[in-house]
């Protein structure tokens, strides 16, 4: 019954949403979305947004790296993504003699492009509505637990079958990915191209595209030049591959058009991207929930975190550039957290939340359906009963598990086994097995030294917020042998630990002992945090177990609801290739405030600090502005734009999104929310929630007039008409 109603629903034109809100699947555009958008001025026909049969603009948007996204700009295969996105990786090319994250990156040739070990472009061929081939599966095979629904081993299965029946290749490039939406109500099935030959083209410095750092991040207004450009390589045959110096720059389907002619107030826009996680069917009880375990967490642990590293960091180059990616990663989120946390009290999405469950439970009685009461009442049930043990797992991730390097120690358990076994074979292979899990550990990316000083605040940190009843098993080695010291603790693990150096590594893997194994420190620890995160996910098994299927439910109540109110409905961001859509325009905060959907590059000079590296401008950048030589990418007044707002419904993953404007031209690049839009994760907020975007004529006036790398001006396809 509700299968139905859902795809009933979902057939009929969607003329009564607010056209802002939404993570709208490409699927459902023609059915459901195409009339609203045209009305708000969407100018091409929507096959040309998404053509199952065809190529569109699809097909020129990537998931990048896994966790971004990014946009194809010319024949050969050029990529534009935020410089966030690309962080990490102009960070693992960066040393000391080569600061490409302070000096920025530019390759002047193809010859000079860099290999990015590890990174991937994704690009999405099909997507296939399999929800009643899932159910037929899901009915006949046995599933004693009950969870095959949510089961991401046993939907890989099911994808296979599929696959197999619709005789549907894959291999190590051509991927498929079976995904639950709605509360598992419907099924999507993405069959995917992996491109592994991924190759670093260009990035600015960080003073452009990092203007701002930690204190403007998830603000408005922002001035930084978040940008950074890739390109995917193939095989000479166009086929995806692994790295080879052989391989060249991939001839794409398609590329996009830039639109270098401006924006103005009221334009509509349109993102495509891969949104990660949001969680619009939350009962006020789960927001409570998140609000007191994972964001106090993230605040809480991070903050400390942060502030060691940025002490450590700031005491020499290597160390900065060692731990620039592990503390910008830190930081997004810490900074996310106390932003949300805020949002939810300031424009009381409790109480809205408290609203829509009343409406629902009102529904069900009005139509005799108590199964949304019985979902409600057991998924509050749940939230009390399982709320110590997912603090505890949430202090243990963010203390231990995240915050301290060493809990990752390479796994000993075969070595130990060997030695158990006394076979010189086995014994020799665990030994080299063990010696390339240590050269990965110890990495060019690692401080022994900063991990140690880190390590003593978060561990200690931990056994103040979690009550030493439950505190992890190493505890009784700390409290025994230690005193209760943890610091003492520390320091006995990186003086003593066969994982303190690579030199002791290598020492204790010349003549390997099985007591000294077992005695380790650092390997006792290591096993102690992955024996605590996985006992309180036992703990609280059954309580997922209930609470999948009581949120399955309440969804399908939701959607039931939604529907009798002529409201919008669209399942939750979960990694998968969406889109969104909204006009350009400014936005009040707070009474008698008012913030411009622009910004222009006098707001960088005028935020400058030379005495903050956080607000730092480059001297060529400050004479460009003094000359006032911008090229074509200025405004039509003659300032140089840097940033717009749009009221498009964005969230993490959506970095480096394309924006495109009513022709389907590229405009700018989403790279963040604002602040007053952080509660958008849980419930959105039409006249707060904008996406911050780098225009996409200050990307092109620093690669062009900043960098000169006129190459790449010459490579992309830019529509100018003025």
């Amino acid at each position: 019954m509700r299968k139905s109603l859902l795809i009933t629903f979902l057939s009929a034109c969607f003329l009564t949403s607010h056209a802002d809100e939404g993570m709208w699947m490409l699927t459902d555009l023609k059915k459901q979305n195409a009339a609203v958008m045209q009305d708000l001025g969407l100018d091409i026909s929507i096959d040309k947004v998404y053509c199952p049969e065809g190529i569109s603009l699809k097909d020129a948007v990537v998931h990048f790296g896994g966790g971004c996204t990014g946009e194809v700009v010319s024949v050969e295969g050029l990529v534009l993504t935020n410089h966030h996105c690309g962080y990490s990786y102009i960070q693992q090319h960066s040393s000391v003699e080569h600061d490409y994250l302070t000096d920025g990156f530019w390759a002047k040739t193809y010859a000079e492009e860099l290999p990015c070990e590890g990174l991937t472009v994704t690009f999405i061929d099909r997507i296939l509505d399999v929800t009643d081939y899932v159910q037929e599966q899901l009915q006949k095979d046995e599933d004693p637990e009950g969870l095959n629904y949510l089961s991401p081993s046993y939907l890989e299965k099911v994808a296979g079958r599929f696959a197999k029946k619709e005789k549907i290749k894959t291999d190590d490039f051509t991927v498929l990915e079976l995904k639950p939406f709605y509360g598992a109500n419907k099924y999507y099935l993405f069959v995917k191209t992996v491109y592994k030959d991924i190759r670093m083209v260009g990035a600015p410095p960080s003073s452009i595209g990092k203007f701002g750092a930690d204190t403007d991040n998830w603000m408005w207004p922002r001035h930084c030049g978040d940008f950074s450009i890739f390109r995917i390589y193939a095989s000479k045959d166009g086929k995806p591959a692994l790295y080879s110096s052989g391989n060249v720059p991939l001839k794409v389907k398609t590329h996009l058009t830039i639109n270098a002619n401006g924006i103005k107030e009221g334009d509509f826009t349109f993102v495509m991207g891969f949104p990660g996680r949001n969680w619009r069917y939350m009962i006020s009880d789960e927001v409570e929930e998140r609000m007191n375990t994972t964001n106090f967490m993230r605040d809480t642990v991070r903050g400390v975190r942060l502030r060691v590293l940025g002490e450590e960091m700031a005491k020499d180059a290597k160390t900065r550039i060692q731990y620039a990616a592990k503390y910008a990663s830190s930081a997004n989120y810490w900074k996310n957290a106390i932003g949300m946390n805020e949002g939810l009290v300031r424009l009381k999405v409790l109480d809205r939340k408290k609203a829509e469950q009343e409406r629902l439970l009102a529904y069900g009685r009005e139509t005799g359906n108590d199964s949304y009461r019985q979902a409600y009442d057991a998924i509050r049930q749940i939230v009390a009963k399982r709320h110590d043990a997912v603090y505890h797992q949430q202090a243990i991730y963010e203390a231990l598990m995240l915050g301290t390097e060493f809990s990752k120690v390479p796994d000993t358990d075969e070595l130990l086994k060997a030695l158990e076994s006394g076979k010189k074979k086995a014994i020799d292979e665990a030994v080299s097995a063990l010696r390339t899990k240590g050269a990965k550990f110890f990495n060019k990316d690692y401080s022994p030294e900063v991990d140690r000083k880190v390590s003593k605040q978060l561990i200690a940190l931990y056994a103040r917020l979690v009550p030493s009843a439950q505190h992890i098993g190493i505890f009784k080695v700390i409290n025994e042998r230690f005193g209760g010291n943890t610091d003492a603790f520390v320091d006995a693990c990186f003086d003593r630990s066969i994982f303190s150096s690579p030199e002791a590594l290598e020492d204790f893997l010349a003549h390997p002992d099985k007591n000294q194994l077992e005695n380790d420190l650092m390997v006792q620890y290591a096993c102690s945090v992955k024996e605590g995160y996985r006992a309180t996910g036992e703990e609280m098994k059954a309580e997922t177990n209930a609470y999948n299927r009581a949120h399955k439910t309440w969804v399908a109540g939701m959607l039931a609801l939604k529907q009798k109110e002529g409201k919008a409905i669209y399942p939750d961001a979960n990694s998968t290739l969406r889109l969104t859509y909204g006009k350009i325009g400014s936005y009040e905060p707070a009474d008698g405030e008012e913030y411009l959907y622009y910004t222009t590059l006098k707001g960088v000079m005028e935020k400058e600090d030379p005495d903050n590296p956080e607000f730092i401008v480059p001297d060529k950048l400050k004479e460009l502005y003094r000359t006032k030589d911008f090229g074509p990418y200025a405004m039509p007044d003659g300032r140089m734009p840097v940033c717009f707002v749009t009221a498009t419904d964005n969230t993490g993953g959506n970095s480096g999104s394309p924006v495109f404007n009513a022709q389907g031209e590229l405009i700018g690049i989403g790279f963040d929310r604002n602040y007053e839009g952080l509660t958008g994760d849980i419930a959105y907020n039409p006249q707060l929630q904008r996406a911050a975007c780098v225009d996409i004529r200050y990307v092109l006036f620093i690669i062009d007039k900043y960098a000169g790398i006129q190459r790449l001006i010459d490579e992309m396809t830019i529509k100018k008409l003025f």
